[in-house]
């Protein structure tokens, strides 16, 4: 990623930036490439200090995946489907919802908590709404086909707004709100999820980590996409701290006590996260707030389960039933030069004089093109050796080729 010097924010800069562009990197570039291993910082990915990662193409890692998803039961189409949401979310940096949980789409899988076929069906629609039913399918397979829809109404109408229920984890939400940039469209993407976060004022868990998702299309490119949990930090990255036996900052949860913890363990096991804002007297009640408004856009707008009642983590008792949303908006529809506009924001923001010349001001969305990059640079995907190492485990159980 390439940041301009500084400048002075005149008029005329203004102006010129709107039509800065912003160095993009092609997804396709980094496929059909080589393993190797090297040893490197993080540089935008999830862990915080360096270690020995494996390189691996990102073609190899969705073959593999498709293979594992295959053998568990599901059809070529779901698996790929499946495949392509995890490696995007590894090559963007957000390894908490790639390769890391392939075990609990096989274990829902084997379990029959995931039906192995079929399509989603409508169960209620208007010209610019529809209520959807996920048949308890792969998460992906019920996201695409939503978001499909969603930008389908958004072509007729200007919104498109689908709600879906009997849903699954659908891996990072990001990813289904780009396909609405694709079209010149905002998108908007909502989840519920399993409980892991305690309201303020209690310990107990009866709220999940909730997905919030807003990407929108700028000029020449580049885009905004902010894709979030809205507690303190999504589960995921807990459990992949925990499995890598590093630490996690005190202010992500409290363990069963209620006291603030370090120990990542302590927060998997009875522990609660913080919602984003962190304790009541440093704004929590905003992230609160911000929970209880994905559930009610997704539990209780799509009649899925909800709060409390979500399925527990890694839970093979029941289906998770989980509420997602999606939204599509033609902004040809609004304003004229949204894009532009758009462009013009992304890169006064960029521009703001830094507070550490060594980390220049950012956009959502940025650190995951720095991500991509430094995957480009690298031919591959940099893979923890423990998410590669838990990946040949379920290769020999499953008896598939392994990854490496």
């Amino acid at each position: 990623m390439i940041f301009p010097v500084k400048i002075i924010m005149k008029t005329s800069v203004i102006h010129r930036l709107f039509k800065s562009p912003i160095a993009v990197c092609s997804r396709s570039s980094s496929r059909s490439l080589a393993t190797k291993a090297v040893s490197s910082p993080d540089d935008g990915a999830e862990y915080s200090t360096d270690r020995s990662d494996v390189v691996i193409s990102p073609d190899a890692a969705r073959h593999f995946i498709e293979r594992c998803i295959r053998r568990a039961g599901a059809n070529a189409s779901h698996a790929q489907q499946l495949a392509d949401v995890l490696v995007t979310a590894d090559y963007r940096g957000h390894y908490s919802h790639g390769l890391a949980h392939l075990d609990m789409y096989v274990g829902d899988l084997k379990n029959n908590l995931t039906n192995l076929a079929g399509i989603p069906g409508i169960l209620k629609e208007t010209v610019s709404t529809a209520l959807v039913d996920g048949n308890h399918l792969l998460g992906p397979v019920v996201g695409n086909y939503a978001m499909g829809l969603a930008i389908t109404k958004a072509k007729a109408t200007g919104i498109g707004w689908v709600a879906t229920r009997a849903s699954n984890h659908f891996g990072i939400a990001g990813y289904y709100a780009l396909q609405a940039v694709r079209n010149d469209m905002i998108g908007l993407v909502f989840c519920n999820s399993s409980p892991s976060a305690a309201p303020l004022r209690t310990r107990t868990l009866a709220l999940g980590t909730n997905a919030l998702c807003m990407a929108a299309p700028a000029a020449n490119g580049d885009y905004f996409a902010m894709d979030m949990a809205v507690s303190t930090v999504a589960r995921g990255k807990v459990e992949l701290a925990m499995r890598a036996g590093q630490k996690v900052p005190s202010s992500w949860g409290l363990n069963k006590e209620g006291q603030h913890t370090t120990n990542p363990a302590e927060l998997f096991h009875g522990g609660s996260l913080l919602p984003l804002g962190g304790e009541e007297s440093t704004g929590g009640y905003k992230g609160y707030g911000l929970n209880l408004m994905v559930e009610i856009l997704c539990g209780i707008l799509a009649d899925a389960a909800f709060g409390p009642l979500v399925r527990a983590w890694g839970d093979p008792s029941g289906e998770a039933n989980l509420g997602q949303c999606f939204g599509a908006i033609d902004v040809n529809c609004f304003g004229n030069g949204f894009q532009q506009r758009l462009s013009a924001l992304l890169n006064i923001m960029r521009h703001m004089d830094p507070t550490d010349t060594k980390a220049p001001v950012l956009v959502p969305g940025d650190p995951e093109r720095q991500h991509m990059l430094k995957c480009d640079r690298l031919a591959g995907i940099p893979y923890p050796a423990d998410i590669v190492r838990r990946a040949g485990e379920i290769a020999h159980k499953l008896g598939v080729q392994p990854l490496l």
